[in-house]
């Protein structure tokens, strides 16, 4: 770390990440690596999967005897039963302002970068005590379950003010989560978007033709959680294989509703339709879209506010050439165009989503078209030059302000 801190000539930015990765958190390992005119160095409380996501300059924190735990049965059900943290609305406890919990003030003084970006807003509010004694500038970025429409807003407001107040700027990785920052009362000024970076170099483009012997194969790339709508998916499958009964759906991902999810199938009659393979890597899963002819992300937003950005599986999938399913949820509509690149259905409609799939499926040269534009549309808006051309220029701006 030493040579990096010592001979880059290139402005120094610490990324702070609560777990340097989860497997779902590629995105972040985009920006990261794809930083050109920036260095950085990161800055975690727990190192993860490095044989998945390899980085040198690598610092975990030290705790210093305390850490604020909230509601130890609200954590323990959504962290241990639900395998999803944090929740929506979460509001992390803080320490007392003057205590030094970890060792991030030291290391700051000690590395001296330009700027400190901390990714999601809950971070950011559990050690702003720190960064405001650091006295550095801060970005924030935001990338969907820390922002939700539907929580009480108060206990956001009450909760990022202070985030707000002392972030130069504030990221968001899609419109509607700028959207939901203004309205929670961040400065518009300050507001950027981030979007997610795609290298789209091992993503070859092939246009998708219809299978000749019916075998439709359906493909979604997520974690087994509510949001995803999958339980919708499922209901959807059941009216598409009464017409086209070798149709398969791929669901590559894993999370708490993978039994869930597999007995629902058992009752529905799709059991033999339904493939979980669980998690697959970069090269497996280009593979998988390549044979694949339709993408499915019917999200949806959960009872608890919890909604998507923009689903980076989808904007990789779109540039191999795989038409999109959808729905009208969260970021997705800004990714794709409604009957160019797919089609967009309401939320949590089974009826809906099934006869979006049939139209497709049944309309003589509608995959041609949607898989070209698909295609052509992501390269367009989510290039990783463009998107680590922003969030650069964000960096830069972060120190004019």
């Amino acid at each position: 770390m030493e040579r990096t801190l010592t001979t880059d000539p290139r402005p120094l930015v610490v990324s702070l990440v609560g777990t340097f990765l989860k497997p779902e958190m590629l995105s972040v390992y985009r920006q990261v690596t794809g930083l050109r005119r920036w260095s950085t160095v990161i800055v975690t409380e727990k190192r993860a999967n490095s044989e998945l996501f390899p980085f040198d300059n690598v610092i975990e924190l030290k705790k210093r005897g305390f850490r604020p735990r909230g509601n130890f049965l609200r954590r323990f059900y959504w962290k241990h039963l639900r395998q999803t943290w944090p929740p929506p609305g979460y509001v992390e406890p803080i320490p007392p302002r003057n205590f030094e919990f970890c060792d991030l003030l030291p290391q700051l003084r000690r590395i001296r970068p330009r700027l400190l970006h901390i990714y999601y807003g809950h971070k950011a509010r559990k050690y702003l005590p720190l960064v405001e004694r650091w006295g550095g500038p801060l970005l924030v970025s935001f990338h969907g379950v820390d922002v939700a429409r539907d929580v009480d807003k108060t206990v956001y407001q009450s909760s990022f003010e202070e985030v707000f107040q002392h972030a130069a700027i504030v990221a968001a990785r899609s419109q509607s989560l700028l959207g939901a920052l203004y309205a929670l009362g961040c400065p518009r000024e300050k507001l950027r978007l981030n979007r997610t970076p795609i290298p789209l170099g091992h993503l070859p483009f092939s246009l998708r033709h219809p299978p000749a012997d019916g075998r439709w194969l359906f493909v979604q790339a997520c974690r087994l959680i509510r949001k995803k709508g999958l339980h919708t998916t499922l209901q959807a499958l059941r009216r598409v294989t009464v017409r086209f009964p070798a149709a398969r759906f791929v669901v590559a991902g894993d999370g708490p509703l993978r039994e869930e999810l597999l007995n629902a199938a058992h009752e529905l009659g799709v059991s033999a339709n339904l493939e979980l393979p669980g998690w697959l890597d970069q090269a497996e899963l280009v593979k998988l879209y390549q044979q694949a002819h339709i993408f499915l992300h019917p999200s949806e937003t959960t009872s608890t506010g919890d909604q998507e950005g923009i689903p980076n599986s989808m904007l990789e999938a779109m540039a191999t050439g795989l038409p999109i399913v959808a729905t009208q949820h969260g970021g997705i509509p800004e990714a794709m165009d409604d009957h160019a690149d797919g089609l967009l259905v309401p939320e949590r409609s089974p009826q809906a989503l099934a006869e979006a799939i049939l139209g497709i499926l049944e309309t003589p040269g509608l995959l041609q078209k949607f898989s070209a534009n698909a295609a052509k549309t992501v390269r367009e808006r989510f290039g990783m030059e463009a998107s680590i051309n922003a969030l650069e220029n964000a960096y830069d701006d972060a120190l004019r302000m």
